[in-house]
């Protein structure tokens, strides 16, 4: 395979234009559509500084000295800017550091235009609709959007007791509520409980949205909506807030919203009005607030990822899911629901569990939570002939972390392993890879975004794998 002959292939037909540079920002190689974004050919652009191609950036503006400088990639950037005919454009663009055996060596740079952006978004948005429409229809839903009551959280312990009692107390409010938990303990359950044990909106929409699920240049159209006109191909379009209007709309990991869109955020939760892009009118809407993060919101705001002003907002309520290791007392509750849950969907009769299959399960931490615990026992009771569970079945990953307990209660400094490292990281992997996939319901580039690799990383560990991947709306 000729691989220079492939990649002018694929460059060829790509909708992006692609800017190398050297770590003097000089232009070492360029290819752009037909679009002709930068007003330049390649004769004329290699060599040339950056900032000759585009004269009114300067060392502070532009993108490529910024990661030249901080060598840390900036991801879906809007930047409006002078192409070098002099010409105004806007474009999104994704700038990485090219490092080389520890070394800087340069920086890349994929454009696009941002009127392809917002032809995507229009598109968005009305699939936002689509969904809407069908979630609504659905028989296993609760006929507002949603498929959790208070009914459906499992645990007895202290702290799920007291949450439990908090969402009753805090149902019928309409005060903004911040959710605060780690990755797969269960925040969107605990979300939507809220809007079905309130009288006032349990029959109202339930609208939710991951903020890092959407490029920046696309969010701000879906949440607050489009008017006619606004930019090429808009249509008059509500957003989420509207479609929500009655009812709840949950923002999931805030810290990574865009801050000048938490900036309307906060005047929407201050004024209880949103108006659409490209709009001078206002749109008065009756919704409840409720947004979560899976991150230390005082960090976020001490890294200016999060407003302090719109944390002070939210912050209203807190309620914080607590992590699997604090309530191990639920795991034989969690367990057998598992169990039972999977009997109906795989056609089995498991009755339970062993006395020292569960004393693994309750000697190991859970670092992905109820989560893994849930897929933990679905990946079991795929494989399993047997009526009981036993410590055999367990993925290697938990038997050894078990033993090394072991071990250390005796005494005994080196731990006792049942498989090879190999085989334990590759299925701790492959269960990270299921969790982030059952979270993204199966966009890959959401779940890649959870594991924080890239896009095509993950496509290869998925085919590594085999992992069947379905796209569940819900």
């Amino acid at each position: 395979m000729d691989y220079k002959f492939l990649l002018e292939s694929i460059l060829k037909y790509l909708d992006e234009g692609v800017l190398v540079v050297d770590c003097n920002a000089n232009i070492t190689f360029f290819n752009e559509p037909a679009t002709n974004i930068a007003g330049i050919d390649l004769e004329g652009a290699i060599g040339k500084n950056i900032l000759e191609i585009f004269p009114d950036l300067t060392p502070e503006t532009s993108t490529f000295y910024h990661v030249l400088r901080t060598r840390k990639p900036l991801i879906e950037h809007v930047q409006t800017y002078t192409n070098y005919q002099n010409k105004r454009v806007t474009t999104v663009t994704t700038t990485i550091p090219l490092i080389e055996k520890g070394k800087l060596i340069g920086a890349l740079e994929i454009y696009r235009s941002l009127h392809l952006v917002k032809k995507l978004s229009d598109k968005i948005i009305s699939l936002q609709h689509e969904l809407f429409a069908m979630h609504r229809n659905r028989k296993d839903l609760k006929g507002n959007g949603t498929s959790y009551t208070i009914e459906d959280i499992i645990g007895n312990s202290p702290s799920m007791v007291r949450l439990k009692d908090q969402i009753y107390k805090i149902a019928d409010s309409s005060s903004p509520v911040l959710v605060l938990g780690e990755t797969g303990t269960g925040k969107e359950m605990v979300v939507q409980s809220i809007h079905n044990a309130g009288m006032t909106r349990r029959n109202k929409p339930f609208v939710a949205q991951n903020c890092a699920a959407i490029p920046e240049a696309l969010l701000e159209g879906i949440v607050f909506g489009t008017s006619l006109g606004s930019f090429t191909g808009a249509k008059d379009k509500p957003g989420l807030f509207e479609l929500a209007n009655g009812g709840t709309l949950f923002l999931d990991e805030i810290n990574l919203m865009d801050l000048g869109l938490q900036a309307k955020l906060l005047r929407v939760l201050q004024d209880g009005v949103v108006r659409r892009v490209g709009s001078s009118e206002t749109i008065k809407v009756d919704v409840r607030v409720i947004a979560a993060t899976n991150e230390d919101p005082l960090k976020s705001v001490a890294d200016r990822t999060l407003r302090e002003d719109l944390y002070y907002r939210l912050n209203v309520i807190s309620l914080f899911v607590p992590p699997l290791r604090e309530r191990k007392e639920d795991i034989p509750l969690l367990v057998d629901y598992f169990i039972k849950k999977n009997n109906q969907e795989l056609k089995k009769n498991v009755t339970g569990v062993t006395k020292d299959c569960l004393e693994m399960l309750m000697s190991y931490d859970w670092p992905g939570n109820v989560r893994q615990l849930k897929f933990a026992i679905e990946s079991i009771m795929n494989f399993t002939e047997a009526p009981v569970i036993g410590r055999e079945d367990l993925p290697p990953l938990i038997r050894n972390v078990h033993a090394e307990v072991q071990n250390e209660e005796n005494g005994e400094l080196s731990p006792s392993f049942q498989s090879s490292l190999k085989e334990s990281v590759e299925l701790f992997e492959k269960n990270l890879i299921l969790s982030a996939l059952k979270e993204s319901r199966g966009n890959i580039a959401e779940a890649a975004r959870l594991l924080k690799v890239p896009k095509q990383t993950l496509h290869y560990k998925i085919q590594k794998y085999g992992i069947r991947i379905e796209f569940n709306p819900n």
